[in-house]
């Protein structure tokens, strides 16, 4: 079930909010509704791996508490958490590998070997991921083992990080169990965050979307054009960055209705000035997880050695791509992100004195790039799609394709491009330390105004203006869902 469902609009997130405040007058019935209704937003779109997703719980919490009861035998504890760490990553690489494998083998013994083929359980990547950071920082003691089998489940299965994240670390959920609170304040800001995401997907995401499966329809075709394909690539680039963000900011409005928080996970990654920043920008939770769980453990920065830090980095992007899907493309991809994160950091590129604006051009060519092999079915695809993109002796610079969609989709372009950049909060500044005001209320003053509050009745206005705005987003994005064709979120397949 997805966010941007009508079933979940409709029915599932209403009967959800009513039940979770019905019961405001206890945190362990709220604790249950939420865990139930996590299992039921689960199965809806696997029933048949459900129990996987409970087998995992309980996996867990076993491990855990093994762990707890032998604190005295070091030797037994550290056994127990490397069965648990085993078992989760064991699942992982069955369920999300074995086909990849299988595949590759099947083509190297020529059919000898037969291939491995199922359906990857939607969220694996994420839940097998909680299970990880539970017995790691209990193992580091970061928190305690945890014996409340309700508070355990609710990490798991809370709902709105369930399936696509963001990736929370245990230690930053564990005391929300009990110790939340639900605010008319965080209500409200977490309803307007919800709209806002919504927006994202279906007004920006899903538009950018049919034009970049149009665009490698034509590529597959041959009758692609040297723009046509740029244009193709950017679309993807705001298609992912609507789809993957306007998710994150649902998952993390919805959890604000209902007291929690959940950590941010992008921050404008397109403005970077190099690879590395991008990655501190985009998909902040996954890079945090990481970090935290492989590198530092690695030895990090810490160890001096110039090359074995490289080799650290290079583990964890290879880690990196292949979480990401098991496909060839995707450990590819992973690689090339690598090789330019290790190469800023050898030369200490984000402090040399390169034009801003040239490190940005720099920037973005290497994302489109690295788009390319993550969009591609594989890695012949993403060659081919290289190619419409700089041979110029096969392919004509412009062809009538890239007109009609430029005529249809230009102003879904514009407002993607716009919104992808830090605008509106940047207006959002102004506006509070009255710049705006000053140019259009007071332009010949030579005193500034500093804040909204001195216009009382322009300050109303704006307060006003805002939620109309949202409930016109809000409209607009659910006559859209009506009218058109269900699309699934990109990070679903991970």
């Amino acid at each position: 079930m997805a966010f941007s469902s009508i079933v979940f609009l409709l029915y599932y997130l209403p009967v959800t909010l009513i039940l979770y405040f019905a019961f405001s007058f206890s945190k362990t019935m709220q604790n249950i509704i939420l865990i139930v209704l996590g299992l039921f937003f689960y199965a809806w779109g696997q029933p048949q791996y459900l129990i996987l997703f409970i087998g995992t719980i309980l996996f867990n919490y076993i491990i855990g508490i093994l762990m707890t009861r032998n604190l005295r035998l070091h030797w037994v504890k550290k056994t127990f958490f490397i069965i648990g760490l085993a078992g989760n990553l064991s699942l992982l690489i069955w369920m999300k590998y074995t086909p990849l494998f299988s595949a590759s083998l099947n083509t190297l013994t020529s059919g000898t070997i037969p291939v491995l083929e199922w359906i990857l359980p939607i969220g694996i990547s994420f839940y097998i991921f909680s299970g990880i950071s539970y017995l790691v920082d209990t193992w580091t003691q970061k928190t305690t083992v945890e014996v409340n089998f309700i508070s355990l489940s609710l990490y798991f299965s809370f709902f709105p990080k369930l399936m696509q994240g963001p990736v929370v670390l245990y230690r930053d959920f564990v005391h929300q169990d009990y110790q939340r609170k639900t605010t008319l304040r965080g209500i409200t800001n977490g309803v307007c965050r919800f709209i806002v995401g919504l927006s994202k997907k279906v007004l920006i995401s899903n538009q950018m979307g049919i034009v970049t499966d149009r665009v490698f329809e034509i590529n597959a075709m041959e009758e692609s054009s040297i723009l046509l394909a740029w244009l193709g690539i950017l679309a993807y680039a705001l298609q992912i960055y609507f789809d993957f963000s306007g998710y994150s900011d649902m998952a993390i409005g919805l959890a604000q209705i209902m007291g929690f928080e959940l950590p941010e996970n992008f921050n404008y990654p397109y403005i970077s000035k190099s690879i590395g920043e991008f990655w501190r920008r985009w998909h902040i939770t996954l890079g945090r997880f990481f970090r935290e769980y492989v590198y530092f453990p690695l030895g990090g920065s810490r160890v001096g050695n110039q090359d074995i830090i490289i080799q650290n980095m290079a583990v964890v992007w290879i880690l990196t791509g292949l979480w990401h899907g098991s496909n060839w493309n995707f450990l590819i991809w992973g690689i090339w992100n690598f090789i330019f994160i290790a190469l800023e950091r050898l030369f200490d590129f984000e402090n040399t004195k390169i034009r801003a604006s040239f490190k940005h051009i720099y920037a973005i060519f290497v994302i489109l790039m690295g788009w390319v092999l993550f969009r591609s079915s594989s890695v012949s695809e993403a060659g081919a799609y290289y190619a419409s993109m700089f041979n110029f002796f096969e392919y004509p610079i412009i062809n009538h394709y890239f007109w009609l969609f430029i005529k249809e989709f230009f102003v879904f372009f514009i407002v993607g491009i716009f919104f992808s950049m830090p605008i509106a909060p940047m207006i959002n500044k102004w506006f509070e330390e009255g710049i705006i005001l000053r140019i259009f209320v007071s332009p010949n003053k030579v005193y500034p105004v500093h804040h909204l509050n001195e216009y009382p009745r322009l300050k109303w206005v704006f307060e006003l203006a805002y939620p109309f705005v949202l409930m016109l987003l809000f409209a607009a994005s659910y006559a859209y869902l009506i009218n058109g064709s269900y699309t699934s979120f990109i990070y679903f397949q991970f």
